[in-house]
């Protein structure tokens, strides 16, 4: 091989030996170490987990390395957990490509490491953001070559928690079963703890003639079709791009606003300062920042924007508000701000909400949890935030009144709600490491002080000698001489 000459992609036989080896020197995982615990013959978990998507898998794999033992639960078929490969429809990624995701600090589980082991380095410079379903591939990866333990198609009908454990009743291959589980991780995504967030104004319209953006839509369905796209963010310009591609007659984005944002404000705050120093925040300083992030908005990528305007029959209708929407014959009648539109489909990218109704195996947990409202809310708050849980240092579900739903502390939120109490380390790609080690290592030292009779009687029952008597020679004083 001449100097020039580039060395062949390792491969993915041989990045998986080196994932191995740096396990190895790391001394991971850790050997289990919580007691075992059963009730009536079936066995307690130490953690089960509710969905397996990036969120998901970086707890489970944070979790193995730490020694305990934990179980993913996801509703999906394997390989299509998470929106990646179902309803998430942007070609590429927003976050650079340099970040190191849920790889919790080991080098061969990064991103690059496992796209450099199948392309040639200067594949990698080539590369500007990563391809959505790429990163699903990579995720794929990472749950095989941690051998992580996922059950899938198992959907969570109930969550009980209980002052030794949580009861799960869980639905799979249509029958009913329960898991036991003395911590609970709802790792469920950015509609964790409710859904999209719909206007008014759809309930006037017959379901089959509008979808949220988060909906398996079918978009070969719009073809010839004129399309309104309510929002501006990044989920508006994807489903209008895809509408557009899948040969929509015209695409219509409604946006309220003047102007698109511009700015990503919160990223100027995207450093280990701020994921190490949130969390520690007075009340005051959460509520100012969140509140000023969501009325500043986060601006859709430049690539998404320019999918959809190199189409000419696309257009940006800003300055448009909804007023009302009705059927007309077979068309949809919208009233705006800026006059009458007509159109024969409607997709809201109006976002998501914490919308507890949504989600029926949440019940007994909505009934207690203390969300951030609860806390009293600043006059100028962004009213959305209030909704929010108001979690403990291990992301875990506190009670409004004291002393009610014991157990409920047992029962931990990984997922983009528990931004207000943490920051963005539950949800997004930069921190989602930060954010499961920060959860295991508190749910470790729980099970730790819970148990402690337990470790302090196998420290006292441990019996493998350091010293055997043979080191050394002893020389022992000499009998004192008592005289006559």
């Amino acid at each position: 091989m001449t100097t020039n000459q580039a060395a062949a992609p390792e491969g993915l036989e041989a990045l998986n030996r080196r994932v191995a080896r740096e396990l190895e020197l790391l001394t991971l995982p850790a050997a289990p170490w919580v007691p075992e615990r059963s009730v009536d013959g079936e066995p307690v978990l130490d953690v089960a987990i509710i969905g397996a998507g990036m969120a998901g898998l970086a707890a489970a794999a944070a979790f193995r390395n730490i020694g305990l033992r934990a179980v993913n639960f996801d509703r999906r078929p394997q390989g299509f957990e998470g929106p990646w490969a179902t309803t998430a429809r942007m070609e590429t990624l927003r976050s650079p490509k340099t970040l190191t995701g849920p790889a919790l600090g080991i080098p061969s589980l990064t991103f690059r490491a496992w796209f450099e082991a199948q392309f040639e380095a200067a594949d990698w410079e080539a590369l500007d953001k990563i391809p959505r379903l790429m990163w699903m591939d990579y995720l794929r990866w990472f749950r095989e070559v941690l051998a992580l333990d996922v059950r899938n198609g198992h959907e969570i009908a109930m969550i009980h928690p209980g002052p030794e454990h949580a009861t799960l009743e869980i639905d799979a291959a249509g029958t009913r079963r329960r898991v036991l589980a003395r911590h609970v991780v709802l790792a469920t995504g950015r509609d964790g703890l409710g859904g999209p967030a719909v206007p008014e104004i759809a309930e006037s319209l017959p379901r089959a003639r509008w979808a949220h953006s988060s909906d398996e839509n079918d978009y070969a369905q719009l073809r010839g079709k004129r399309v309104a796209v309510i929002g501006a963010g990044a989920s508006a310009m994807d489903s209008a791009g895809t509408a557009l591609e899948a040969g929509a007659a015209s695409v219509d984005l409604l946006i309220r606003r003047r102007d698109i944002p511009r700015i990503n404000r919160g990223k100027g705050m995207g450093h280990p300062g701020s994921i190490a120093g949130y969390r520690h925040l007075p009340d005051a300083w959460k509520w100012r920042i969140n509140s000023y992030i969501a009325r500043e908005q986060v601006p859709p990528p430049r690539a998404s924007v320019l999918r959809v305007s190199r189409h000419p029959h696309a257009s940006f209708r800003q300055g448009t508000a909804l007023i009302s929407a009705r059927m007309e014959g077979d068309e949809i009648v919208v009233e705006t701000s800026a006059g009458t539109m007509r159109f024969d489909f409607m997709i809201f990218s109006t976002g998501f909400k914490v919308d507890w109704g949504s989600r029926p195996f949440l019940r007994e947990i909505a009934a207690s949890a203390r969300n951030w409202v609860d806390r009293g809310m600043p006059d100028d708050a962004e009213p959305s935030l209030g909704a929010m849980p108001d979690l403990g240092p291990a992301f875990e579900f506190q009670p409004k009144v004291p002393g009610t739903c014991p157990g409920l502390e047992r029962i931990h939120c990984f997922c983009y709600p528990a931004m207000m109490s943490h920051g963005t380390v539950s949800g997004d790609i930069p921190a989602i490491s930060d954010g499961a080690e920060r959860l295991s290592q508190a749910i470790a030292s729980s099970l730790f002080r819970e148990d402690i009779e337990v470790h302090f009687q196998r420290g006292q029952a441990y019996s493998e000698p350091e010293i055997f008597g043979d080191e050394w020679v002893p020389i022992l004083p000499e009998p004192t001489k008592v005289s006559a």
